[in-house]
């Protein structure tokens, strides 16, 4: 998920040694031929390993959550050790029917030779791990990668330094380095390991970031995955559920203090009922975190902004958009030090602040009013296509107008964030909100390749195009090209 989660200047960290990565990277090369005739049962035992010593550190990254962001143990088990349980759980039930080769049938050209689709591990693979999930994002990843069939080398962010000394720790419990290693490092780390010919890169982070990625991996030809951002809307039609798209909206933006590559980024509400949403989001803040400025501060159930670098980066979107008119309904309470932002909704903002220019990523959400839905379905396509885009309404009709008329990388409607978690989804984006997909069977075929094997018999028809073309065999073959223009029975 996304979006300011890798930058390109990084504060200081110790970096991996180069030498050693390329170390690593080199002895992970004869694993992974010999893996490519690994088995279903193999590779399960490996990902169930991998569980069961995550699990065994579970007080550890309560610990280390704490630390890094003051995350709560109950949000830790469900964004960060929930997907990942959910995704092997998935791999452990399906993997031997995914990895089982496809048959399909012979086109009319192909008659007399059989064929079938082939999934082999892509080889040697770099996990680039963002800092706002940084265990759901690098073991979820990794669990995909393992059912492939692959080696891997993980990249945790240097920004979550705890969280990432106890995945570590885990990764060395359970592989040696010629299987799975871990590298810590800020930017120096990510260059090297970008020099390096993987066969395939899975990146999570923000769009500027994807594109110094992929041009990394243009030139060794990689394959990648760019599990990328940007600017997610909302829109709140007339006959919405105003109260239930007020607890799950709230609960989707301010969950991981709106850390969240999927998080609702702003919201058009009609203007026959902004006011009742904004008064009925008024109280369920209140009833989350507390009623008084003091009391939402004192939350334990309220992540922080992961450092004070961000805290002042998401205080200057607030102070922008204050300057050019908007307006605190509720919020609004800033304290760098200890990288507190107070749930904020924020009206009567101007079209060109800066908060509706770049992804927030932070507990700020903008509220639009609107009347004309055609309206805002061209400001939605004017901006690049985001990862996610949420409707809620109680006509169908409306909420398929707006799905079929617009792009983004995924889609709920009257709820939010869940297409993230639904395993039988093909979890990315599109164009800069990302390339490729995750999760379950998508996750799998993203650290596959996809192999055509055809297999001929004596009857094949390609025979007739072999020379010499006699009359008649030139007669066969204009009539076999003739017979594509007919239509499919």
């Amino acid at each position: 998920m996304t979006r300011p989660m890798m930058t390109l200047a990084q504060p200081p960290s110790s970096e991996s040694d180069p030498i050693e990565m390329k170390r690593v990277f080199d002895a992970q090369q004869s694993t992974a031929l010999r893996w490519r005739e690994s088995t279903a049962a193999e590779r399960i035992a490996r990902i169930k390993k991998l569980r069961d010593a995550m699990l065994a550190q579970r007080e550890a990254f309560y610990t280390a959550f704490q630390q890094d962001y003051s995350k709560s143990p109950s949000e830790v088990e469900a964004t960060e050790l929930l997907p990942v349980l959910d995704e092997i759980r998935h791999i452990i039930g399906d993997l031997k029917k995914w990895m089982k080769p496809q048959g399909v049938w012979p086109t009319m050209t192909m008659l007399g030779t059989r064929a079938r689709v082939e999934y082999q591990p892509r080889g040697r693979c770099l996990i680039i791990a963002p800092w706002n999930y940084p265990l759901n994002l690098c073991f979820g990843p990794l669990a995909s990668a393992l059912a492939a069939g692959n080696t891997v080398i993980l990249k945790p962010s240097e920004m979550t330094p705890a969280v990432s000394a106890v995945m570590s720790k885990v990764i060395r419990e359970v592989f040696p380095s010629e299987e799975v290693a871990l590298f810590e490092g800020s930017l120096p780390t990510s260059q090297a390991l970008l020099d390096l010919p993987f066969d395939h890169i899975f990146f999570t982070g923000s769009p500027a970031v994807g594109k110094v990625v992929m041009a990394a991996a243009a030139k060794h030809l990689t394959s990648v995955t760019l599990e990328l951002g940007g600017k997610s809307p909302t829109i709140i039609d007339e006959t919405a559920n105003l109260q239930l798209a007020a607890e799950t909206l709230l609960w989707a933006k301010f969950t991981n203090c709106g850390q969240t590559c999927v998080a609702p980024d702003y919201v058009y509400v009609h203007e026959s009922v902004k006011e009742e949403f904004i008064s009925t989001c008024q109280r369920v803040l209140q009833e989350r975190y507390g009623r008084t400025a003091a009391e939402q501060k004192a939350s334990k159930d309220l992540t922080r902004v992961i450092n004070q670098r961000h805290t002042q980066r998401v205080a200057g979107l607030l102070t922008d958009a204050v300057a050019r008119g908007a307006k605190a309904r509720t919020g609004g309470e800033i304290d760098v030090s200890s990288c507190y932002i107070a749930p904020t909704l924020l009206d009567q903002v101007s079209a060109d602040a800066a908060i509706m220019q770049e992804e927030i990523f932070g507990p700020l959400l903008p509220i639009i009013g609107y009347r004309d839905i055609n309206k805002v379905i061209g400001e939605i396509n004017a901006q690049p296509k985001p990862l996610a885009l949420y409707v809620w309404s109680r006509n169908k009709a409306h909420a398929n107008a707006v799905i079929q008329r617009t792009s983004s990388g995924g889609a709920c409607v009257n709820h939010a964030v869940m297409q993230f978690a639904h395993g039988n989804l093909p979890f990315g984006g599109v164009n800069n909100s990302g390339i490729g997909n995750a999760h379950g069977i998508f996750g799998f075929k993203a650290f596959s390749h996809e192999r055509a094997v055809l297999r001929g018999t004596p009857l094949m028809l390609v025979k007739m195009f072999f020379p010499p073309f006699t009359p008649l065999r030139q007669k066969l073959i204009r009539m076999t090209v003739d017979s594509l223009r007919l239509p499919k029975l």
